[in-house]
């Protein structure tokens, strides 16, 4: 909400997700009053609920009078005193996820230079919430397995792994990216112990070897046989720097060549 005002220039924002089948209005900046906590908004009722239905920005400078809207929500908002009402639905593949506004007291112009940065901060959410259902689907399909993982299976986990890895790289989201690392231990658990090298039926030691999550990214997508240009295509890196984090990668785990420097990281447990 505090990227909305600050890029229309609005002074107040708010907005929420779709959930049961209305928008709950979760966040909101700048308001007077506390008219506006409570608001739900549904489907084709308001100009929330028309931006929704329409899949596209919708915008009032005069709120109370205008004729094309329902005013079913005339109490939240005309309660707070907005007059000028801009409403941006969230689309996230063509359905709408969410609706946020952006609102002044005064009459006020808008038109494509009030809009076009709003809808860049619709897009930014619409993006963050792809991401967290590409997430919420893995965690679903990723049930604990007690059996032996066979070697067909051990590359589906190291391809999720690296791909988990490369979403993780594209987000801000501390509390997601946690969810993500959680996600990431449990694949590598479900890798099993025959991971371990044994020498007879002693396990050798492995030293401590720590990577940095960007050194861990990028011998993550090595594993799969992605060279220096689909890695940094893939992690949005340059190919320079993807070439650098591997040469730290491989002195860290004392290896000469990149395979060698997978193999000991996956008996360091550090990829599955």
């Amino acid at each position: 909400m505090r990227e909305l005002a600050q890029r229309t220039r609005f002074p107040v924002a708010f907005g929420g997700l779709f959930e049961d089948g209305a928008v709950s209005v979760t966040s909101i900046l700048g308001a007077r009053t506390r008219s506006i906590e409570g608001l739900k908004v549904r489907p084709d009722r308001g100009l929330g609920g028309r931006a929704m239905t329409e899949l596209r920005p919708r915008m009032t400078s005069d709120y109370g009078t205008s004729q094309h809207i329902t005013h079913d929500y005339d109490g939240f908002i005309l309660g707070e005193g907005l007059r000028t009402l801009l409403a941006l639905p969230i689309v996230v593949d063509g359905r709408p996820r969410g609706v946020i506004y952006a609102g002044a007291w005064q009459e006020s112009p808008v038109g494509g230079v009030t809009t076009a940065p709003a809808m860049t901060v619709a897009d930014t959410i619409a993006s963050e919430l792809r991401i967290r259902d590409e997430v919420d689907r893995r965690v679903r399909a990723l049930a604990p397995q007690a059996q032996a993982v066979s070697p067909v299976d051990r590359e589906e986990l190291r391809e999720s792994f690296a791909e988990l890895r490369s979403i993780s790289a594209e987000i801000s989201d501390a509390q997601l990216r946690t969810r993500l690392a959680q996600i990431e231990k449990r694949l590598l658990a479900f890798a099993g112990e025959d991971s371990q090298p044994r020498t007879g039926s002693v396990t050798r030691p492995i030293p401590t070897v720590r990577l940095s999550p960007r050194e861990t990214d990028v011998l993550a997508c090595a594993a799969l046989g992605s060279t220096n240009a689909e890695i940094a295509a893939q992690l949005g890196l340059r190919e320079g720097t993807v070439k650098a984090y591997l040469g730290t990668a491989m002195s860290k785990l004392d290896a000469s060549t990149r395979h060698a420097a997978v193999a000991r990281a996956r008996r360091a447990g550090i990829l599955p």
